[in-house]
C-alpha cells in the first residue's frame, strides 16, 4: 500500500473517532437533559439510565436483577432495578437528585 493509501486510512479511522465520539456525547446529553427536565420519568429506558451513569464514570455491581452502582467522590449508593425494559420513576428522580446535587452533568 502506498503513503498516500495509508494516509487516507488514518484520515478516515480519524474521522469515525470523532462521529462515534459525538454521537457518546450526543446520547449523554439528551439522556441528562431527558433526565434533568422530569417530565418523562415513567418513560426513560432502563438501558438509557445505564448508560447514563457508566458514562458519568459510575461503576457497576449487579446482583440478580439489582444494578448497584458507586463512584469515589459521590457518598450515595445507586442501585435500580428494571421494570421491564423501562426504570422506576423513582429511581429515576433518585438518579437526577444525584446529578444536581454532585453537579455531575457537564
Amino acid at each position: 500500500m502506498t503513503k498516500r493509501g495509508k494516509q487516507a486510512i488514518r484520515e478516515a479511522d480519524a474521522r469515525k473517532s470523532e462521529f462515534l465520539e459525538e454521537t457518546k456525547v450526543g446520547k449523554l446529553g439528551n439522556m441528562l437533559s431527558a433526565l434533568l427536565r422530569g417530565a418523562s420519568d415513567h418513560n426513560i429506558a432502563f438501558s438509557d439510565l445505564r448508560y447514563t451513569l457508566e458514562s458519568l464514570g459510575f461503576e457497576v455491581r449487579i446482583n440478580g436483577d439489582h444494578f448497584i452502582y458507586t463512584k469515589h467522590d459521590v457518598v450515595e449508593i445507586v442501585n435500580i432495578q428494571p421494570i421491564g425494559n423501562k426504570a422506576k420513576a423513582y429511581q429515576v428522580k433518585q438518579v437526577r437528585n444525584l446529578i444536581l446535587k454532585y453537579k455531575l452533568a457537564r
